[in-house]
């Protein structure tokens, strides 16, 4: 896997943080429907990827605290689980208005990579089971792949099981 950059369009803040960090990654661009009901199904369909190897970046409030969680786009984000991998008590999904605030995407685009403030982040540990995994690139119809140890290593991220389904 060599490192591509995108041809069209500009880098986004992901692909950016990639670059400046020097790890190997492959731009996947797609036409985005959007009428989709899922970004994540949508994403596997357009790239020929099993569904177990696409992740969708999550925000979610552990304690009060906003926190990113990674998890396979073909199960659901265990809340519970999430709190007990950070310490913290209770989860509940973050209010999407403060997500993209936060992190400076929109929903459906939100990237673990090259967030405007650095969330603590969780990747299920699912990802260790495959030599590459593909999550958003910071917008919608844009996915990059990379090993799931260069994105643990990137964003500072906990793997614990926090996927179910």
């Amino acid at each position: 896997m060599a490192k591509k950059k995108q041809k069209n369009g500009g880098g986004t803040p992901a692909t950016v943080a990639l670059a400046a960090a020097g790890t190997a990654y492959t731009l996947h661009a797609y036409e985005h429907d959007p009428a989709t009901p899922s970004y994540g199904e949508e994403a596997a369909e357009a790239l020929d990827v099993t569904p177990d190897r696409v992740f969708k970046t999550l925000v979610a409030e552990v304690d009060g605290e906003l926190t990113v969680a990674v998890v396979p786009v073909a199960g659901q984000l265990d809340l519970k689980a999430l709190a007990s991998a950070v310490g913290g008590k209770r989860a509940v999904m973050a209010d999407p208005a403060a997500a993209e605030r936060t992190t400076g995407y929109v929903r459906g685009g939100i990237s673990p990579l090259g967030q405007r403030k650095r969330l603590r982040t969780v990747l299920d540990a699912s990802a260790a089971e495959h030599g590459t995994i593909c999550v958003s690139a910071g917008r919608r119809g844009l996915e990059v792949e990379l090993s799931p140890a260069d994105l643990a290593a990137l964003t500072s991220a906990v793997l614990a099981p926090i996927g179910r389904g």
